[in-house]
């Protein structure tokens, strides 16, 4: 079954997934067209039917960053990482009773470090209890992956499964390579559960 409605901007720029009434919504209100249909699904109202959409595309150009610069959040740098820690490799179905995901600066705060995409992992509590204040090589601790500021493609389907339809307009658009990158992301680990949110310095 389709997680969501894909949306394209007018450019055919992918930009979200969207639910199925938003993009039915969107359609009746002359604000999207549907591009790909379900052709084996209706979505059936009191007064008449609907093709399921599978993907729609707005009628009007809507401005994107090609880059996501937004303020990192744990919400999303925990989908980055696959809601793995980065020192220990332990995901959030494998940490003991009261441990957590958390967010680790590489270089602490207090040493200069700065809360931007390329200073900012996750880690584990136990993980981040034991680094501290100090840097990763000071005491034996190695990342998993070095962190980098991702694409805000990657992120926004990074916890989400696309469909055989959905996918080929990502690759139409960014590329095969972008594709590549997005799958990367949903197999680095073998468990999708949100973690409970945590912050340390």
């Amino acid at each position: 079954m389709t997680a969501g409605c894909l949306a394209l901007n007018s450019s055919f720029e992918p930009l979200t997934l969207v639910p199925l009434r938003r993009a039915l919504r969107l359609v009746i209100d002359g604000k999207a067209e549907i591009v790909e249909a379900d052709g084996e699904r209706l979505v059936r109202s009191a007064r008449q039917n609907f093709p399921h959409p599978v993907v729609i595309r707005l009628t009007r150009f809507i401005h994107v960053p090609r880059r996501f610069r937004r303020q990192v959040t744990n919400t999303f740098l925990f989908a980055r990482d696959h809601y793995t820690c980065q020192y220990c490799g332990r995901n959030t179905m494998q940490l003991r009773h009261r441990e957590s995901l958390t967010r680790d600066h590489v270089v602490p705060l207090s040493r200069g470090g700065t809360n931007v995409w390329t200073n900012v992992v996750t880690a584990c509590s136990g993980c981040n209890t034991r680094k501290a204040h100090h840097l990763p090589d000071e005491i034996g601790m190695q990342l998993l992956h070095a962190p980098v500021e991702p694409h805000f493609v990657h992120l926004s389907w990074a916890v989400r499964r696309l469909t055989p339809i959905q996918a080929k307009y990502i690759r139409l658009f960014y590329g095969a390579g972008v594709l590549h990158r997005i799958e990367a992301l949903e197999h680095r680990g073998a468990t999708h559960a949100m973690p409970t949110a945590g912050k340390r310095a």
